[in-house]
Order: structure tokens, then C-alpha cells, then sequence
């Protein structure tokens, strides 16, 4: 984009947005949370639209001069609705932790429980983690996997759990699960003990929309939160989805505004309503396939090199590995020495671990990004060959140069597209 003005008024800032813009352009993004978005959602993000306050929703707002916030919040509304199969839909949620917020808000008393997975078996921290001001309000019980090796969710468990705590959500979704969820076990146990079936569809959202996996909404689910960034390919912002109960829509409407938020960011849900208009094309579900594809492609590799992968390998976008376990190198070390090579991922803890979160034995990486850049499965298995190279080899620097040159050649003969559609 053009920068000409930051330049001219402020070089601090124009040069760490230079900064980024080449680290992005010379290097391959496995963080499975982050993608690319094009140029038309940066434009939209940065539109004038970010002048204006438009507290409330479209026709019932606090402030005048709102005949074109209403007109791109709606479009914004209808094609997420489209794209889930969704009767209502709230796009002012400024995140996916705000989008869960909002939820349990509306949908809970203070001291109601939720039965949500362990964030140390592949939860997120806003599913009930300690560390979460959440639970002072609410109360948390969590399920696990049976099996780590095999991702197996122990459902006859979580029924045990159901029926003894009594839950008023039933919190299906994951920031590290590597698997598909069964859907239609997690509506029957919410529903049998008279909870509501929620899904935080986060990571998977961008799937979803493209048919590569499952809806929840197909199983009976009543609502599902999510981002809009990560596989949905937009701008870094949230989204609330309400299958057809209208009493719920409205209490999350107003639990978001005028609940816990106050004007919400215009320029940001014009960004999200190109961003739906882009994952409504037909190409979008050429990509949301290939990202599975490039996915297995990664799993093959390290599975032949006898890299333990957490649940056995993957059904969706991301890959959970216990290097410390398979190569001796902590989850900490290994993403400073990939960063080190243009390969950008997190460390993450995995299941029981023994080590530390900020040193833990796993890292943690997907493909929806370099999907964004065209990458097929034959760059994708070299990427995930390159990166078990690199962490063999983490005292060859002569090696590792060789690695970060592989990776800048990579990155030029796939740029990422300033349009996708």
C-alpha cells in the first residue's frame, strides 16, 4: 500500500510498518491463528469509516449521519449469515475473546458453569482458564481428550460431568485441536442436561464458510462465536452467530452494545463485509480445501522423520508437535531457531506437559497462510522438511543459512496475491 503520508509525517512508525511489510513478504507465516488478508480489506480497514461513531445498530442508532455505517454493518450481517447458515448474526464484536464474552454475558447468571475443554489438551484461555478474570464470574468444569495420541474426546466422561455439574453451556472449540469435534455428541449432551450447545468456531471459521469440514449449525448447535481473521481470511475482529433462536440473538445483541461495548469500529466491519464478500466466491472454497491438503502434506513429513504429532496428526488447519520429546529441542528454542530461518510458528504447550508454557515441549503450526501465497502440497512438505532440517541441525549456521536463502526463494516465487477473488 501506499505509505507516502506516514513517511512524510512520522518515520518511527513508518519505519516499523516497512519493517513488517518485508518480514511478511520474506518470510513463510505457520502461526495457524494468522493469514494474509487482501489489499481491498486493508483498504476498507483503513476507510474513512474509522471517523465515525455509530453506537447502536443499523436504524437504531445514538448518533446522526448514518446512512452509509448502516448500509455496510448490514451488508456485513447478511453475508455472514449467508456464509454460516446463521438466522442473526452480531459483527460488532471487536474480537473472538470479546465474542465469547459477550456469550457467557447473555447467556449466563453470575455463578452459572460451563463445560469447556482444558486449555492443556487444546482449549482456549477464554474457555475457563484460571489466569481469566471469567472465573470470578462464572464457574468452569472442562473436559480432556481420552487419548493425546489420537485426539479421542472422552465423551462418555463429559456426559458424566454434564449430568453431575449441571451446566448451563455446553463450550465445544479450540485454539490447539488438531481433529474434528463430534458434533452431534457434544448437541446431545447439552441438550439432555438443558444447556445451551455453543461452538467458538475461531480456527475453523474460514473452513466452515468454504464446506472443507462440518458446521456445528448442522448438529443442532445453538450459537457459535468466532474471529474473522485467521482461516476466514479477514480483518483481526469478531463475530457472533445465532442458528435461529431470535430471544438469543437479542440478548447478545444487547449484551454486546450497550453491555460491554460502546461505539463499535466501522472501519473494521466494512472491512469484515469484504472479507465475507471474498469467502462467498467460488474460489474461496478451492482454498479453504487446500489448506487441508497442504496440511497433510506437513503431517506426512513429520510423521516419516518420527516427529510425535499430538492426536496423531491433523483433520483441519493446524499441527501440534513434541519436538522436545522427538528432537530433544524445547518448544522456546525452536521457534527462535525457525524464526531465525524465515519460518514463523509458536511454541505450545501439549497434553500433561511437564514443561513450562513459556518453554513448553510443543510447537504449534498450520497452513492457512501459506495457502494464502498458492503454496500446494509439494511446497508444503518441503517447508515442513526444511523446518525438521533446521531443528536438526540448530548448531549448523552454514546449514541454516542455506535454510533462511530456501525460504526468501520460496517467498519470491510466492508472493502473496493483493487480491483474492
Amino acid at each position: 500500500m501506499d505509505y507516502e503520508h506516514i513517511q512524510n509525517q512520522d518515520k518511527e512508525v513508518f519505519d516499523a510498518i516497512e519493517g513488517e511489510e518485508l518480514r511478511e513478504m520474506e518470510g513463510l507465516e505457520l502461526i495457524p491463528s494468522e493469514n494474509y488478508v487482501s489489499r481491498a480489506v486493508r483498504e476498507a480497514n483503513g476507510s474513512v469509516f474509522t471517523n465515525k461513531y455509530s453506537e447502536g445498530y443499523p436504524g437504531k442508532r445514538y448518533y446522526g449521519g448514518q446512512t452509509y455505517t448502516d448500509i455496510v454493518e448490514t451488508i456485513a450481517i447478511e453475508r455472514a449469515k449467508k456464509l454460516f447458515d446463521a438466522k442473526f448474526a452480531n459483527v460488532q464484536t471487536l474480537g473472538g475473546a470479546n465474542a465469547n464474552i459477550a456469550m457467557y454475558f447473555a447467556l449466563l447468571e453470575p455463578g452459572d458453569t460451563v463445560l469447556g475443554m482444558d486449555l492443556s489438551h487444546g482449549g482456549h484461555l477464554t474457555h475457563g482458564h484460571p489466569v481469566t478474570y471469567l472465573t470470578k464470574i462464572f464457574r468452569f468444569v472442562r473436559y480432556k481428550m481420552k487419548d493425546p495420541n489420537t485426539g479421542e474426546i472422552d465423551y462418555d466422561e463429559m456426559r458424566e460431568v454434564a449430568r453431575r455439574e449441571k451446566p448451563k453451556i455446553v463450550l465445544a472449540g479450540f485454539s490447539a485441536y488438531p481433529r474434528e469435534l463430534e458434533y452431534a455428541k457434544f448437541a446431545d449432551i447439552a441438550h439432555e442436561v438443558g444447556a445451551y450447545a455453543i461452538m467458538d468456531i475461531a480456527h475453523i471459521a474460514g473452513l466452515i464458510a468454504g464446506k472443507a469440514v462440518k458446521s456445528p449449525f448442522e448438529f443442532g448447535f445453538d450459537v457459535m462465536t468466532s474471529t474473522t481473521h485467521k482461516t476466514l481470511r479477514g480483518p483481526r475482529g469478531g463475530l457472533i452467530l445465532t442458528r435461529e433462536n431470535e430471544e438469543i440473538a437479542k440478548k447478545i445483541d444487547k449484551t454486546v452494545f450497550p453491555g460491554l461495548q460502546g461505539g463499535p469500529h466501522m472501519n473494521n466491519i466494512a472491512a469484515k463485509a469484504v472479507a465475507f464478500g471474498e469467502a462467498l466466491s467460488p474460489s474461496f472454497k478451492t482454498y479453504a480445501a487446500q489448506i487441508l491438503k497442504n496440511a497433510k502434506a506437513m503431517e506426512k513429513v513429520f510423521l516419516d522423520n518420527n516427529i510425535r504429532l499430538l492426536t496423531g496428526g491433523t483433520s483441519n488447519h493446524l499441527l501440534l508437535a513434541d519436538v522436545f520429546g522427538s528432537l530433544g529441542i524445547s518448544g522456546q528454542e525452536a521457534e527462535t531457531l525457525l524464526d531465525r530461518v524465515g519460518i514463523t510458528l509458536n511454541k505450545n504447550s501439549i497434553a500433561d506437559d511437564t514443561r513450562k508454557p513459556m518453554d513448553p515441549s510443543g510447537i504449534r503450526f498450520g497452513t492457512p497462510a501459506i495457502t494464502t501465497r498458492n503454496f500446494t502440497e509439494k511446497e508444503s512438505a518441503r517447508v515442513a522438511e526444511l523446518m525438521v532440517e533446521a531443528m536438526k541441525s540448530k548448531a549448523d549456521e552454514t546449514k541454516l543459512d542455506a535454510i533462511r536463502e530456501e525460504i526468501r526463494e520460496l517467498c519470491k516465487r510466492f508472493p502473496v496475491p493483493e487480491s483474492f477473488v
